[in-house]
């Protein structure tokens, strides 16, 4: 046996090249070995493995002795080990030609975390396949695969409308130029990529400068190891507003800021966090910004067409049904008898004898509604340039000013 037996050696997933998994789904594929000639193994091991690792360097000295801190955190999500050969004690002679090995391993049942790669961490899910020969280096073949946990925005709390109000004191070298205030809401929380935020504002500007209002949407990265916390941020989408005049209010009636194609919010992870938040600014001449903050969370389901549209909307909604339930019986009382409110000689004088017949045929065949809708729409009458009502010329026209 020499190392040239081995033509190909690979790892095959079942499924399209770039397949999503989420938790308690079945990852499998197979091993395939393409072999010159005839080959002998110890053992074929296929692995599978998930975890979170935070690591970053910090400089404790800096000058010509520098030395950094190591700061390293590690989370294992699963571990799946399965033997294709076994190692019995003989080795396993597998003749020339094309062999092929299948496995498959069940992702754990518990929530599982989005795979994620930023600067100062990662979070990786893969399957690695070890051989093992006599005499010879392990070879191993390495895939990642990716896992995507669900976070579906059709929840109460992802649904609650957002709103806050912030106000400062402008002052430059200890003069006052006077208060700047921004109060802003979005309609929810949770939000997914692609999806256009409204944003309704208002920023009152008391001040004697003219400033400047703003929107952006940030991503924060935090990574955590040994106690320390590292945050990388960064901006990933922009709204910016006309200028606001001295003592000048304005509004924003929903002005929309679309969200890129941005990875979920990760909340789960103990070393790794992806936060998203809406930024609602007003740069100030000569003075530092303010600014107000709305969460957001990025999911993966998006908002049901035919479900809640918003918290706000479906708790009025509510409202006004709980006051209906209140106000309205469940079982109305049936009305009255005609015969017991109407003497005998008037329901004589009503009856359709005594008035003029009218052809009513055909008017219950169609609901009330049908009828609303046909004077609505009627087209307005032709236009003439005669009046078909002349006024007689006799008639004398009135004064006015009697």
């Amino acid at each position: 046996m020499t190392p040239q037996s081995i033509r190909r050696f690979a790892l095959e997933l079942d499924g399209p090249e770039e397949a999503v998994y989420s938790s308690g789904e079945v990852v499998s594929g197979k091993v395939v070995l393409e072999l010159r000639g005839e080959l002998r193994l110890s053992e074929l091991v296929v692995l599978g493995r998930g975890a979170a690792t935070a690591h970053w360097l910090e400089n404790r000295s800096p000058g010509v002795n520098t030395a950094y801190s190591d700061y390293t955190s590690k989370v294992i999500y699963f571990r799946k080990k399965q033997r294709l050969i076994r190692d019995n004690g003989e080795l396993t002679t597998l003749p020339a030609g094309r062999h092929e090995y299948p496995f498959s391993f069940q992702l754990p049942e518990e929530t599982l975390v989005t795979s994620f790669e930023g600067k100062h961490g990662s979070i990786r899910y893969w399957v690695k396949v070890k051989l093992h020969r006599p005499w010879c280096t392990v070879r191993k073949i390495k895939k990642e695969f990716t896992v995507i946990e669900p976070i579906d925005i059709n929840t109460p709390s992802l649904l609650a409308p957002q709103a806050g109000t912030k106000e400062k004191i402008a002052r430059a070298w200890y003069r006052n130029f006077g208060q700047v205030s921004i109060t802003a809401k979005i309609d929810r929380k949770g939000y997914t990529p692609g999806e256009v935020i409204p944003v309704f504002a208002e920023f009152d500007n008391s001040t004697s400068r003219s400033v400047v209002p703003k929107a952006c949407i940030t991503q924060t990265q935090t990574f955590i190891a040994r106690g320390t916390m590292k945050q990388k941020q960064s901006v990933v989408a922009t709204l910016s507003g006309d200028v606001v005049g001295a003592r000048r209010r304005e509004t924003w009636h929903g002005r929309a800021i679309k969200i890129p194609p941005v990875g979920p919010s990760i909340l789960q992870c103990r070393i790794i966090k992806v936060e998203y938040m809406l930024r609602v600014c007003v740069d100030v001449p000569g003075t530092s910004k303010l600014c107000l903050e709305l969460p957001l969370v990025m999911g993966t389901i998006p908002l049901h067409p035919f479900g809640s549209r918003t918290s706000s909307v479906s708790s009025h909604y509510s409202l006004n049904m709980e006051w209906l339930r209140m106000a309205i019986p469940e079982q109305p009382e049936p009305p009255p008898e005609y015969s017991s409110i109407v003497t005998e000689e008037e329901a004589i004088q009503n009856s359709p004898a005594a008035r003029q017949e009218e052809d009513l045929s055909g008017v219950l065949e169609r609901s009330f509604m049908a009828y609303v809708q046909e004077f609505r729409f009627r087209p307005p009458p032709v236009y003439s340039e005669v009046d078909p009502n002349p006024q007689p010329f006799n008639m004398r026209p009135r004064c006015m000013t009697c």
